[in-house]
């Protein structure tokens, strides 16, 4: 029996793993959201799909940003990539909700609250770390092939809490 071609060498292949990791290294999130959107399974709960409230906060969190750079424009070489992971994020959640859903237009969230009076720095803070906690809190509740893009929006927003500086507790 012919064992078939040779596999190519593990460094050559492209795994799910290895595509998200490239996927990060050419722009981050906006070209990995749709590799594991593309990877994960559907819900059998008839209830209401658990990435609502995280798209949710993403629209809330990249109107906060905005509205963080419009009260002090010198904010916005720090802030403007957040404001773009946020918005990739609610897309690419939107979209995942759409497909497990079986439409071919992602379901519109509820609108995000209106961004509070003292949009500053320290309120975004606070925000994209809430946003982290909420995301990395629903990574082990969903199947297993959703968690990727979840974990994905949990590191991403952790990562920028990294970045931005721990916020001041009150």
């Amino acid at each position: 029996m012919h064992p078939g071609p040779p596999l190519p060498p593990a460094a050559a292949r492209l795994t799910r793993r290895r595509a998200l990791a490239l996927g990060l290294a050419a722009g981050g999130l906006g070209l990995a959201a749709p590799v594991l959107a593309g990877c994960a399974a559907g819900s059998a709960d008839d209830g209401p799909d658990p990435l609502i409230p995280l798209v949710t906060r993403a629209r809330a969190d990249a109107d906060l940003v905005t509205a963080a750079i419009t009260a002090d424009p010198s904010l916005t070489a720090r802030l403007d990539p957040l404001r773009s992971a946020r918005t990739d994020h609610a897309d690419a959640l939107e979209k995942e909700i759409a497909r497990v859903a079986g439409t071919a237009t992602p379901v519109p969230a509820p609108a995000p609250a209106t961004p509070q009076a003292a949009a500053d720095l320290e309120a975004v803070r606070r925000a994209v770390a809430d946003a982290a906690r909420e995301a990395a809190g629903l990574v082990s509740s969903v199947p297993t092939a959703r968690a990727g893009l979840v974990g994905s929006v949990a590191a991403c927003c952790a990562a920028y809490t990294a970045v931005l500086g721990a916020p001041q507790t009150s």
